[in-house]
């Protein structure tokens, strides 16, 4: 009888592994089709940018809904414009907001980085800045990774993109990503980063 009870806590265990397996590992159709509904997106307005890793994004969403729709609700929650350059908690070290208010910077001044143990979601409030976006392995190390400040940085060219208000951008530890940069004038813009635990 202990067996047969063991059996079928197994299979039942088995069974529940395997759905959310196939939950958050569907076919890239799957996850293309999921992408676009923005059903995720939990009500949110703002929109991801077109350079998002659409595969990652949902193996890191299903595997982490929580964090993730966390994040989201935040963003939605908040009157973005009036919040103080500060960290705000949102669900303990798993995910948390900085906001900052500061000058952007000339690109020779900016650097490429990327993480490991965050996945970034990077949203300018007002103002505007450029932001470069490039695989890791496309790029050479220039600071090896450091896990206390969890972050490498690099050399090399990427793809760069304008970051305005009504779009934020989302970086995975395999994207090296260079924010922060002039679009002239070095004019200071609200942002805020938020760190979402990654999966």
């Amino acid at each position: 009888m202990k067996k047969l009870s063991l059996l079928v806590l197994l299979f039942v265990f088995s069974a529940i592994i395997m759905r959310v397996n196939a939950q958050s590992t569907g076919s890239k159709k799957e996850n293309e089709k999921w992408f676009k509904q923005k059903a995720w997106l939990g009500g949110l307005k703002l929109q991801p940018h077109p350079s998002t890793a659409v595969q990652e994004f949902a193996r890191q969403y299903h595997a982490n809904k929580k964090y993730w729709d966390e994040a989201f609700a935040f963003l939605k929650s908040h009157d973005l414009s009036k919040l103080a350059p500060g960290k705000y908690p949102i669900d303990g070290e798993n995910v948390y907001a900085s906001v900052t208010q500061d000058p952007t910077k000339d690109y020779d001044k900016s650097a490429w980085e990327s993480h490991r143990k965050y996945v970034d979601l990077q949203y300018v409030i007002s103002g505007e800045e450029k932001i470069g976006v490039s695989p890791v392995a496309d790029v050479k190390v220039t600071e090896p990774y450091n896990e206390a400040k969890d972050v490498a940085h690099y050399s090399g060219d990427g793809k760069i993109y304008d970051a305005r208000p009504g779009t934020f951008f989302l970086f995975f530890p395999g994207t090296a990503h260079r924010p922060n940069i002039t679009t002239g004038g070095n004019k200071a813009d609200k942002k805020i980063v938020i760190k979402i635990k990654s999966a």
